[in-house]
């Protein structure tokens, strides 16, 4: 690896920031096969924060109906082919006791920008787990709302919430996300940090138009930004859609982003997402390996979770019971921890409010 590529991973490595160009370089040189550097900084990173526990999340995909009409994903409005559903919330409340009974302790609401769910409804609901299921953390990732809703459902006890702004590139957002704002987007993330939730953001890797200079942009903002979590994935088009017969994103180039994010937020907290685990069957290892430390299994009842058709052919593997699961994380080198597993900037944050 050339002098010039091994000072500026130092230099990440101890800094955990670089200039634009600096990124841009790593970016256009580093490929999968030259990466054995940056994803040991990422692991050495990742060490000195979380050791190597790697957290589980029960994720409940509880709606795929969508009000938006996105260039790239099945459930789209358009998409008439998707055999739609909706999880009443009984039956969401039983996916969450099932998965508190198995021993995972965070639960996450997942769902297409669907407005049957009304605050009232999940503010309920929010406050019924928490009361069958103490000590469950809630996370919802339900897309954009109105600030008094996203407020409601944080009194209710909702803990954290994920928006992927899906690109920082303006021009690239509005182009595959037609009726949609990015100014728009971007607001909704800062008044969930503003209201106080533990806030994901994240960006798809690969869209068409998606160049180098723009993924640099993408870390910047994410540095800027400070979130707790961060969710990427490479792009995979469901083939009823305007973008079915574009290129799947490089897994690869995601196993690299992944390392970088690592290195530029040491305490964010960092899935291997189910796209990178479906385009390669041992994409949880080699997320762990470059600095991921969370796996999101669907816990979604077994007639919902092929439905769920953000693209098609979902790796079966994301439905594993926890043996297969704990097998395989522990022959990555890590282990398994059920806990809440919040982000180490929020546990600070919490303990200096309580100090002062």
């Amino acid at each position: 690896m050339e002098k010039k590529l091994e000072g500026l991973l130092a230099k990440l490595y101890r800094n955990s920031h670089l200039e634009k160009p600096e990124l841009l370089y790593l970016l256009e040189k580093i490929t999968y096969q030259r990466a054995g550097l940056l994803f040991a900084y990422a692991r050495k990173t990742r060490v000195k924060t979380y050791k190597r526990r790697v957290y589980l999340r029960a994720l409940v995909e509880f709606s795929n109906h969508c009000r938006n009409n996105c260039w790239y994903c099945g459930l789209r409005r358009d998409n008439k082919k998707v055999a739609r559903y909706r999880l009443l919330p009984e039956a969401i409340l039983a996916c969450c006791s099932s998965a508190y009974q198995a021993g995972y302790r965070t639960v996450v609401l997942q769902s297409g920008e669907d407005e049957f769910y009304a605050a009232t409804v999940l503010a309920d609901l929010i406050q019924t787990i928490k009361k069958e299921c103490p000590g469950m953390a809630v996370t919802l990732s339900t897309g954009e709302a109105p600030r008094e809703k996203y407020y409601r459902l944080y009194r209710a006890g909702a803990d954290r919430f994920l928006l992927r702004h899906e690109t920082i590139s303006t021009d690239l957002y509005e182009r595959y996300h037609p009726g949609m704002n990015h100014e728009q987007r971007l607001q909704c993330l800062k008044e969930l940090k503003e209201i106080g939730y533990q806030t994901g953001a994240g960006f798809i890797v690969g869209l068409p138009g998606q160049t180098d200079a723009v993924l640099a942009e993408e870390l910047l903002f994410l540095k800027e930004f400070d979130p707790d979590m961060v969710g990427i994935g490479p792009l995979i088009p469901h083939p009823e859609t305007p973008l079915g017969n574009s290129s799947a994103g490089s897994v690869e180039k995601t196993f690299i982003l992944l390392a970088l994010i690592r290195l530029l937020l040491p305490e964010v907290l960092l899935p291997v997402t189910t796209a990178v685990n479906t385009l390669d069957r041992h994409g949880w290892e080699k997320g762990l390996a470059a600095g991921a430390n969370v796996i999101m299994p669907v816990v979604s009842p077994a007639e919902c979770r092929r439905k769920y058709e953000i693209y098609k052919d979902k790796s079966g593997v994301d439905y594993a019971a926890l043996p297969e699961i704990k097998r395989r994380v522990e022959k990555a080198g890590f282990e398994l921890d059920m806990s809440r597993g919040d982000s180490y900037s929020y546990k600070r944050l919490r303990s200096a409010e309580r100090s002062g």
